[in-house]
């Protein structure tokens, strides 16, 4: 299997490379060749596997001719053998919905499912290759966490983690913070997610930068990423009757990703009725998807902090997909966001997105009273971003006639402030994370300045003057 650039402009190049890579030379985002595809049967057969067997299966065609079959099978048993539970990602009836649980993780939040795999696939590839790298990466809240979790102590990797400077939650932050290993940096940005995740796609463009720091990224700019987070979409939907019955998805979304992985397993061949994009305020996915306009306007900070991005980075995978893989015609928009701050979606490109997907924004107040109904009415305690995919699940439900599943995010106790607001609880992190707000914590604080970020990258990764 290859990978190829949806600017058109960079060699094809195998999963590994891309794996290390992270964005293409071209300022663009690996994507298969083609997309593998799953019989029925297979799908049907992953009814009682467990979720790493199930994982094995949908994983295997995309590192073909990368990785050993032992190898892969043993690297994502090692993976799902750090989640609390069994199933890794279990499902919750609410009322009308499903909830897919994706929270059980090292550090409570959906990012973990792929990031616990994404590690060991780069620490295996980096060992046979004698290589190391330096990850430079940006956080809205989560992926910072699970990265830094999932990297902490490893030899060949440094890491990087910028993330908003008083945008993500006393939780989110000192799971950035408090990591005591030597090859872990996290930084506080003078600006948005936005800015941070800029900085990045600027440093990754700078190819002698890049090649001197041998950069490599673990944002969902890797592709490793939405291979991961395919997996559940497979075991969620088996367990509801797929193959033979379609089923929906709602997912809270920010920069993409989570619900492209959704996509991917549609074009593998899970019968997905429909995709629902979930907003916040930051609602520019779906004002394009209502529009056909792609224009950023400022981030307005909200209590699901993950999903304040105005600038989706995933989806020109989508865009790439949707327009017959026309590469030049996603490189004129993408030229068109940097200069001018917007694009217009072609109208076929538009209609090819719209057979999948549907989009709802939830605001604060919708928000807090889905928590506090839910809390209410089921007993259960959402998180802010999943509160605005149920949001959006209930908005929307009319939409197709499949058992709707809302992805569960991140665990309440990541977003206390919220919840307690909403339903006079306060939910409680699990006893290992008891000393959490305790522990010292280590942060460097930069201007959102790419040259800044530069200077401290070049300081801090030992990849510099490392033999290859």
């Amino acid at each position: 299997m290859l990978y190829v650039s949806t600017r058109g402009e960079a060699p094809a190049i195998s999963f590994n490379d891309a794996l290390l890579a992270g964005l293409a030379r071209d300022g663009g985002l690996y994507v298969p060749e083609r997309w593998p595809e799953l019989s029925r049967e297979t799908i049907a057969g992953f009814r009682g596997k467990s979720y790493a067997q199930v994982a094995f299966e949908v994983i295997r065609p995309f590192v073909a001719g990368s990785f050993k079959e032992g190898d892969l099978s043993r690297l994502i048993n090692e993976a799902y053998a750090t989640f609390d539970i069994p199933a890794v990602a279990p499902l919750v009836k609410l009322g009308d919905e499903h909830l897919c649980e994706l929270f059980h993780g090292p550090t409570l939040a959906f990012k973990d499912v792929a990031m616990q795999l994404l590690a060991r696939l780069m620490d295996h590839v980096l060992a046979e290759r004698g290589e190391r790298v330096t990850i430079v990466g940006a956080t809205s809240g989560d992926t910072g966490g699970a990265a830094v979790e999932a990297f902490r102590g490893r030899e060949r990797a440094d890491m990087i983690i910028l993330f908003p400077d008083g945008r993500v939650s006393d939780v989110q932050r000192r799971m950035m913070t408090t990591a005591t290993e030597d090859n872990i940096h996290a930084v506080a940005i003078d600006g948005t997610f936005d800015d941070c995740q800029a900085i990045v796609k600027a440093l990754f463009n700078d190819h002698a930068f890049r090649d001197r720091v041998r950069m490599s990224g673990v944002n969902s700019i890797n592709w490793a990423r939405i291979v991961a987070q395919t997996v559940y979409y497979f075991t969620a939907a088996v367990a509801l009757g797929a193959p033979e019955k379609p089923v929906r998805f709602t997912v809270p979304t920010g920069n993409f990703g989570d619900v492209f992985a959704g996509y991917v397993a549609a074009q593998m061949g899970l019968p997905i009725e429909r995709l629902i994009v979930a907003t916040n305020v930051n609602d520019i996915l779906a004002r394009a998807l209502a529009s056909g306009d792609y224009e950023p306007r400022a981030v307005v900070p909200t209590a699901s902090p993950a999903m304040d991005i105005q600038v989706s980075s995933n989806f020109e995978r989508l865009l790439f997909d949707a327009s017959g893989r026309n590469a030049p015609a996603v490189k004129t928009m993408m030229e068109g966001l940097a200069k001018d701050r917007r694009f217009s979606l072609p109208a076929d490109v538009l209609a090819n997105i719209r057979k999948h997907f549907s989009a709802a924004r939830t605001d604060e107040a919708e928000t807090m009273e889905t928590i506090k109904s839910v809390h209410a009415t089921q007993n259960y305690v959402l998180d802010p971003h999943t509160a605005v995919g149920v949001h959006a699940a209930r908005k929307l439900k009319g939409e197709g006639s499949g058992p709707m599943i809302a992805l569960s995010t991140a665990h309440p106790a990541k977003f206390p402030d919220a919840v307690e607001a909403a339903t006079g609880v306060r939910p409680k992190l699990p006893p290992r994370f008891a000393d959490l707000l305790d522990r010292r914590e280590r942060i460097a604080r930069l201007p959102a300045s790419t040259e800044a970020v530069a200077r401290f990258v070049s300081e801090h990764s030992r990849a510099v003057g490392a033999a290859a």
